[in-house]
């Protein structure tokens, strides 16, 4: 650290003196070492970094910052003085405040309320109050916030701004978010780090976890990885790169190309026209949703937190009843059909939903049982096949790299990545001829989403037809061949992935411009 001369500037030690130092921090649970002697330290009006696998030590590291964990060994010191968190009302009273990736927000309520709950201030005595400060906030750090909108009428963007105001108007000059670009469109990436950056600018800390490489080279000041629970290093960002990053949380080099095969020239897999799907209160979430998929090719899904992308994958996979339209499988017309009808039908699909652990697999069971479930389900019958299913599993396990103390492990107790894979890995052992993926790499570390990629390529090589729903734009643009945007249940665009740019995706989006190639 710099020596700062007593009569020099104090803003300026301010930003080179931390705010948030840990030191020697382990924590365990049971057998498992989550946390082994980690050093992390943020400094003031600093954008730091925390990168690593999953199951490198992240989340609970961040839950002991937070109150939600106490430490078995090691300090933590905020603002120089050092500090003992028993509940997250401690942490919180001492000015950070975390912004999770999933909102916790009223929906029918306005942002007021959902920003000034659990204050104590309560709901009408100081609302006009709270009104005033809400303002203030909002035109400090660009915000433009309706304190009297509700937040059910809000774009994903200002929800996570309403999340970033309940940690402000709490007295927070330490955040902590995790993930938050995970569902935001570019412009309301751009957007969240130019706030992001005034709050720098005004002396603010931030910790930014994310697994995307190049938003952290864009925006943070430093970067701190950790790797198996241990802290590996900590760099400036002028001073490395994403593959130096990468080598880093991995240990070794990794390819970091993205394979895109040529399509496969055996005709059409998956045919769905007009297909119109309403929930139970009546309202469209699809409408007059039109495209081909041919085998040998990937065809991804893009668009904002609820255009759809559930409704059509489990109308395909025969999980949702669709009100019109038709989805043909070769010549089979699987509408309204039973995902058992499906199957004995000599549909082969495999579907890989959005819901891991209440939809895909029994948290209960362990993986063994797992794969065996779904090869009961297919087969039937009154003997199971109890060895084979066990070789399978121990194959997946190998093969995708889940971490577990081994295949009778009860799914519940995996890492929500290695759930992932564990589902992926099954769902690709069918052989399918049509696979319908929602966010197969969704909270998965870079190696481990390099893997799917590499997995789904293979797939593709195979000429099975893949559905990829994935919220990362930059992916969706090197990995698939076509893109299909979705915008509140409409199409409003089939775009070649080989041309299209992130701009033009984020616009067709948000519906405020249409392209690509005609859906009738």
């Amino acid at each position: 650290m710099p020596y700062l001369h007593p009569e020099q500037d104090t803003t300026e030690r301010r930003r080179i003196d931390p705010a948030i130092e840990m030191e020697g921090i382990s924590k365990t649970f049971g057998s498992v070492r989550a946390n082994h002697d980690i050093r992390f330290s943020v400094r003031h009006g600093e954008i730091h970094a925390l990168l690593g696998e999953n199951g490198s030590g992240k989340s609970t590291l961040m839950n002991i910052l937070s109150g939600i964990y106490m430490p078995d060994q090691g300090t933590i010191r905020l603002r120089g003085r050092e500090v003992v968190f028993r509940s997250p009302k401690d942490s919180i009273a001492l000015g950070i405040g975390m912004v999770h990736q999933h909102f916790k927000l009223v929906e029918p309520m306005t942002a007021c309320d959902n920003i000034s709950m659990g204050t104590g201030e309560g709901l009408l005595q100081a609302r006009g109050k709270a009104v005033s400060r809400i303002r203030e906030y909002s035109d400090r750090f660009g915000m433009p916030i309706d304190p009297d909108q509700k937040v059910s009428d809000m774009a994903v963007g200002e929800k996570q701004s309403v999340e970033i105001m309940k940690v402000l108007y709490r007295g927070a000059d330490i955040l902590v978010l995790d993930e938050p670009t995970a569902v935001l469109t570019p412009q309301e990436i751009e957007h969240l780090f130019a706030i992001l950056r005034r709050m720098r600018e005004e002396g603010a800390s931030i910790v930014f976890i994310s697994h995307k490489l190049n938003e952290v080279m864009d925006l943070c000041d430093r970067v701190t990885v950790l790797r198996k629970g241990e802290t590996v290093g900590t760099v400036d960002v002028r001073d490395t790169t994403p593959r130096h990053l990468i080598e880093m949380m991995v240990g070794r080099t990794v390819d970091l190309a993205i394979e895109r095969p040529p399509v496969g020239d055996d005709g059409i897999c998956l045919d769905v026209h007009g297909l119109i799907v309403r929930d139970v209160m009546g309202v469209k979430k699809l409408d007059d949703v039109t495209f081909r998929l041919s085998h040998g090719e990937i065809l991804g899904v893009a668009g904002l937190a609820g255009s759809g992308q559930k409704e059509l994958c489990e109308s395909i996979a025969g999980l949702l009843r669709p009100q019109s339209g038709r989805i043909l499988f070769h010549d089979h017309d699987i509408i309204g059909r039973s995902p058992r009808e499906i199957i004995r039908m000599g549909v082969s699909m495999s579907f890989i939903p959005e819901d891991r652990l209440g939809m895909g697999l029994v948290a209960s069971m362990d993986i063994a049982d797992n794969i065996m479930l779904k090869d009961y389900a297919l087969y039937g019958g009154f003997l199971l096949d109890r060895p084979s299913a066990r070789r399978k599993a121990q194959s997946i396990v190998e093969r995708l790299d889940i971490s577990t103390p081994g295949i009778f492990h009860p799914v519940r107790k995996l890492s929500g990545g290695n759930i992932q894979k564990v589902i992926l890995g099954r769902e690709i052992d069918l052989s399918p001829k049509l696979l319908v993926t929602a966010y197969a790499v969704r909270g998965l570390d870079i190696n481990s989403s390099y893997t799917i990629y590499h997995l789904l390529n293979e797939q593709k090589r195979k000429g099975v037809a893949i559905l990829y729903v994935g919220e990362d734009l930059d992916v969706l643009l090197e990995l698939c061949d076509r893109i299909l945007v979705l915008c509140g249940g409409r199409v409003t665009g089939i775009v070649d992935a080989r041309t299209a740019t992130k701009e033009d995706l984020g616009l067709m989006m948000t519906g405020l411009a249409a392209h690509g190639e005609a859906t009738a």
